[in-house]
């Protein structure tokens, strides 16, 4: 146990180590977890003897629950409104359009039944999430048209039809489960998704607004608690686990809740070690003397899906909404594969399918092919099809972003009829530019928070852009005081609560 630890502590150690170097090439930190688990296992230098699957698939599944819960968290929904339609046809429409033809190559190319052509066109159709956020933070690269938001909202939630689609084909394969039942068992995945993940958000928004915890410590505790039993009681009912945790940290990272930027630095956080340990298990899983005998299928398996499946999804979809042509290349190349991907081909394998070709490491190779050569790239192909937006930060899709600029504080006097008296922080229509430093009452100091009430004759002090700060000042709210000017600060924090 003790030696255990002591790798595990050296393997984070290295990761965030090497994220410096690699966060500047643009290449995903997960790469080096990745690398570290070959490193690591079988046939590599440390030789730590790793090969059950049903052992790493409920390890990976567990470290997907709070990736892709994360994934929904952290998208900011008012930045990704304008482009959430082209968005979700992509994350469905498309995930089946890049199964399917992916799925009828994989027929031709492996000689196999359409079957098993289709299963691992499922396993290999939707995106990866977290080396897409990756890139475009460490790059600082925002796209015009929206494209940053599109793009995160689409690999934030196609992993769960890509898993559909493969638990579909996986009881096609097995005979588990005759037309009907799968028609049911598709049925049942959606609707339990959808319900239990709007009826657990709005539980724990509720909860999380209206009590008021002695500990902030068990602010987290209390949304973990949430996110788990979403997806495990989703889970024992049949529906889509995934689909429902995505749909929990949606509704909750976009409602204001209490500490709710500790709550985004928390999971930010907890959301890194999942993935370093996800990307971990997998090189550990692997065989690296094996990845030769599946280079070239894997080659030519990922040259089809970046310039044949990938662009024909993107085109057969965004062109319907008028989506401009280099815009949609660039969509088209930001197709990465990742961890759910090799997770999703774990299943396979711990399923019992018969597939007849070696799945795990043949999706691994697409996998690391993927994220070391088509996402280094996304920087430079960005900039030859002319659509980075350099003028604006690239933070502002994420929930954990606060408006850059030159940053000012004012003393607003609250009246009795202004429309924040009398209303908490968290229910006033504070905008969400504008932070509440301070609330000065009867001669005291009081530190906000989101429960603090805002009484008549509270003097509030309020940082935020100038221009925001202005509109206060022209009638929001009477007697504005302006105060001295405060250095700007590049911060990632947008939230106030």
């Amino acid at each position: 146990m003790i030696e255990m630890m002591m790798i595990g502590a050296v393997i984070l150690l290295l990761c965030v180590a090497s994220s410096k170097l690699l966060y500047r090439l643009g290449i995903p930190t997960l790469l080096i977890a990745l690398v570290l688990g070959m490193l690591f296992g079988s046939d590599g230098i440390v030789g730590i003897q790793f090969d059950n699957y049903e052992l790493a698939r409920q390890l990976c599944s567990f470290g997907l629950v709070f990736i892709m819960f994360y994934g929904g968290f952290g998208t900011n929904w008012k930045a990704a409104k304008p482009v959430v339609k082209p968005a979700l046809f992509m994350s469905t429409l498309g995930v089946v359009l890049t199964a399917a033809l992916t799925g009828l190559f994989c027929t031709m190319l492996l000689q196999c039944s359409i079957w098993q052509g289709m299963l691992i066109g499922s396993v290999v159709a939707s995106t990866d999430a977290a080396s897409v956020f990756a890139i475009l933070r460490s790059r600082k690269l925002n796209l015009k048209g929206g494209l940053a938001s599109l793009l995160e909202l689409e690999s934030g939630s196609n992993d769960p039809i890509s898993y559909m689609l493969t638990a579909i084909f996986i009881a096609v394969l097995t005979g588990s489960q005759g037309p009907g039942a799968i028609g049911m068992m598709l049925l049942k995945q959606i609707v339990f998704g959808l319900a239990l993940g709007f009826l657990f958000a709005k539980a724990g928004v509720l909860v999380l607004r209206k009590i008021n915890l002695e500990i902030d410590g068990l602010y987290p505790i209390f949304t973990v608690a949430i996110v788990v039993l979403g997806y495990s009681l989703c889970e024992y009912l049949g529906g889509n686990g995934y689909l429902c945790i995505y749909i929990i940290g949606i509704v909750l990272g976009n409602s204001k809740i209490l500490h709710k930027r500790y709550l985004v630095h928390f999971f930010d956080g907890l959301s890194w070690v999942m993935q370093i340990i996800l990307f971990f298990i997998l090189g550990l899983l692997s065989f690296p003397s094996q990845l030769p005998q599946v280079a070239l299928p894997g080659i030519l398996m990922s040259l089809f899906m970046i310039f044949i499946a990938r662009p024909a999804s993107t085109f057969a979809i965004l062109s319907w909404f008028k989506v401009p042509f280099k815009r949609q290349l660039l969509v088209s190349w930001v197709g990465l594969r990742g961890s759910a991907s090799i997770v999703f081909a774990i299943y396979v394998m711990a399923s019992g399918a018969e597939i007849g070709t070696d799945l795990f490491h043949m999706v691994f190779f697409v996998a690391l092919f993927s994220i070391s050569v088509q996402g280094t790239l996304i920087p430079w192909v960005a900039k030859k099809l002319d659509v980075v937006e350099p003028d604006i930060s690239v933070f502002k899709t994420f929930n954990d972003y606060q408006e850059e600029g030159s940053a000012q504080l004012i003393e607003v006097t609250v009246q009795d009829d202004s429309p924040w008296a009398n209303k908490s922080l968290m229910d006033a229509e504070i905008p969400e530019e504008l932070l509440v430093v301070m609330i000065k009452r009867e001669g005291k100091v009081l530190v906000p928070k989101g429960a603090t009430m805002i009484l008549p004759g509270d003097v509030m002090v309020l940082s935020g852009d100038r221009s925001v700060l202005l509109s206060v000042g022209k009638g929001v709210l009477p007697d504005p005081h302006p105060k001295e000017d405060a250095p700007a600060q590049e911060s990632e924090d947008s939230s106030k609560m």
